[in-house]
């Protein structure tokens, strides 16, 4: 069963929209035993960093998501969702992210506008499964933190720096921008993503 995890702030209603877009059947979950039945897992976030890992530490689900990624089970994280991926992040320091990944996720410097809102342009860095039949896509992007690059890095977009916008290795995917906020293309991502994995 695809399972949408729902924290109690993710930006559900536009994800279930586009599931619906590719005619695919899922059920929105909101527990352990959600989420150990789930066969494909998409994790959606919006907002702040240290309420998502508190949410999820107050759901006491954890382990289980950390679990559900290490058996192979295929893993989508949104925003949010693939932020939490990382060790940490300088919005909410004393909180800890699920560490699938190395390193810290970042708040953009410099004289631009924060957060990073609106389209822009993604760049394939490797070999994409998420991206295939797209050629650098415009995706529509609302953050005011990055995660850095790192070697699972599929592709890249800048805003000050570069940051990862794509990360996949194995069966753990997380995009930066909103796939369920970007028309066609998004679309052709999530159906990627059930279809690849």
């Amino acid at each position: 069963m695809i399972s949408i995890f729902d924290y109690g702030a993710g930006n559900l209603r536009s994800v279930q929209n586009t599931l619906g877009a590719i005619g695919v059947e899922y059920e929105l979950i909101r527990d352990a035993a959600g989420i150990e039945r789930s066969t494909k897992l998409i994790l959606p976030g919006v907002g702040h960093f240290g309420q998502m890992l508190r949410a999820l530490d107050t759901l006491d689900v954890r382990q289980a998501l950390l679990a559900k990624i290490k058996s192979g089970a295929p893993f989508l994280g949104i925003c949010l969702g693939l932020q939490a991926l990382f060790e940490s992040s300088e919005e909410a320091p004393e909180e800890r992210g699920l560490g699938i990944y190395p390193g810290i996720v970042k708040r953009f410097q410099g004289e631009v506008r924060i957060p990073h809102m609106g389209w822009n342009s993604i760049q394939a860095v490797k070999p994409s499964p998420l991206l295939t039949g797209l050629n650098g896509p415009h995706m529509y992007f609302a953050n005011s933190y990055y995660c850095p690059v790192i070697g699972a890095t599929s592709a890249i977009c800048e805003y000050t720096v570069p940051f990862t916008a794509v990360l996949e290795q194995d069966n753990v995917h997380g995009v930066q921008f909103h796939p369920e906020k970007s028309g066609p293309a998004g679309i052709a991502i999530v159906r990627n993503f059930l279809e690849l994995c």
